[in-house]
């Protein structure tokens, strides 16, 4: 599985760790940014990412942000992209089991490393159950697609 990972300079350091992990387990892993001491802006680093994941150059990407709270609200504004910040391991599992997230988004200031590297082994081994999701996931994406036509009209 090739995996997207991008951070602001809040979180340069987790990102770092969460390649290497990733990289040890045989992911082939792209870095997006930021890179060492640059500042960057996070919603840029959250597009790039999300829109790759979009057009399906990734199944899975990983944002990383002080909070990871404005890597997901920004993430999540690109179409047919799911994403979603965990702090628990129920959290993690259920990303992906409930919502199929494809994008996870971990705050450096919120969560240590060791538990962002157990967060992200839950979430990549876990897949979407479907079943009684199924219709939630596909609701998402209606209202989705539903919002996209009237862009043109707000």
């Amino acid at each position: 599985m090739k995996i997207a990972i991008g951070c602001d300079e809040a979180a340069y350091r987790l990102k770092v760790s969460l390649i290497k992990h990733l990289q040890d387990k045989g992911f082939e892993v792209i870095d997006f940014g930021a890179n060492e001491g640059e500042i960057i802006l996070y919603p840029d680093v959250a597009v790039a990412v999300a829109k790759a994941v979009s057009r399906g150059e990734f199944e899975r990407a990983v944002l990383v942000c002080g909070t990871g709270i404005g890597m997901a609200i920004t993430a999540n504004k690109v179409p047919g992209v799911r994403a979603a910040v965990c702090h628990d391991p129920f959290s993690a599992q259920r990303a992906r089991k409930s919502n199929d997230a494809q994008i996870i988004c971990f705050g450096e200031r919120v969560v240590g490393t060791e538990l962002a590297k157990n967060l992200l082994d839950i979430w990549i081994d876990s897949e979407f159950s479907g079943g009684g999701s199924t219709s939630k996931v596909n609701r998402i994406n209606e209202y989705e697609h539903e919002f996209m036509k009237k862009e043109s009209i707000l």
